[in-house]
């Protein structure tokens, strides 16, 4: 039975990574291959060269788009936590009425595909006569993000003990606060978190973006979804190697900083 079942556990350990080998390894190419001298995406690399960065640099249209993308995470993170927060301390902290009901309607946005969810949106402000905007480009990300920060910051306002918010009180602090002094800072790890997710899903998504923005505006994402339909650029390798490095070094500085953060506290 012991040689069965250690058997049984190389074949799933190798399966494992047969899979993330079959996720990463494309990955992995397009990285390797923003470094090619070579004005032609193929191997063997003729040589190693930050050319291609340079051309993104000096590419206008791509550095518009950074600004895009960058202002609108950035926007999108800002109103996607503060409204996360006021929502999760209200289904935390207060009996509302038809508590499950909100909760569950709040976070359909994630339960629900996002093309259909981009698709609805648009037809109904369609219905209502409302034209394309950078409003509108907003208004949907934030509908998309903030399930994730609500969910972020109610698993961590549930862990906090709601008798140290009232020793606060008891000692004549009010309810704003005792939210700003005791509460916040608590939850500090779990907002900044938040904000991370809705900052970099914001940055990455494409599927919404295509239905929602404007006529002349580009993000990141639909500038690179535009380059691939005329040709294939060694500067997309650049720029997809730009966003890995921005959407995944992000969570993992963050997560750094709150981990930090978390044993000075404990210190």
């Amino acid at each position: 039975m012991g040689e069965g079942r250690g058997w049984g556990w190389s074949v799933i350990r190798a399966y494992t990574v047969l899979v993330y080998l079959f996720m990463f390894l494309p990955v992995a190419v397009v990285v390797l291959l923003s470094f090619n001298a070579s004005q032609f995406g193929a191997f063997p690399m003729t040589g190693f060269s930050f050319r291609w960065f340079q051309a993104l640099w000096e590419n206008d249209a791509i550095v518009r788009a950074f600004r895009t993308s960058i202002a609108l995470g950035l926007m999108t993170a800002l109103v996607s936590t503060t409204l996360g927060v006021l929502a999760a301390l209200a289904l935390v902290r207060y009996n509302v009425p038809g508590r499950d009901m909100i909760t569950t309607l709040l976070i359909a946005p994630i339960l629900v595909p996002e093309v259909v969810l981009a698709v609805a949106l648009l037809l109904f402000l369609n219905f209502l006569n409302i034209n394309k905007s950078f409003g509108l480009l907003l208004m949907g990300h934030v509908i998309f993000t903030l399930p994730f920060v609500i969910l972020v910051v109610q698993a961590r306002l549930v862990s906090i003990r709601k008798d140290v918010e009232e020793a606060a009180q008891s000692l004549g602090a009010t309810p704003r606060q005792t939210f700003f002094a005791v509460t916040l800072p608590l939850l500090m790890p779990a907002v900044a978190a938040g904000a991370l997710f809705a900052f970099t899903i914001s940055f990455d998504d494409i599927t919404g973006t295509l239905f929602w923005k404007p006529g002349g505006v580009e993000t990141v994402p639909t500038q690179i979804f535009s380059m691939l339909r005329n040709s294939i650029s060694p500067e997309i390798n650049a720029l997809g190697t730009v966003m890995i490095v921005m959407t995944v070094g992000l969570p993992v500085i963050g997560a750094g900083i709150a981990r930090l953060l978390a044993r000075r506290r404990g210190a």
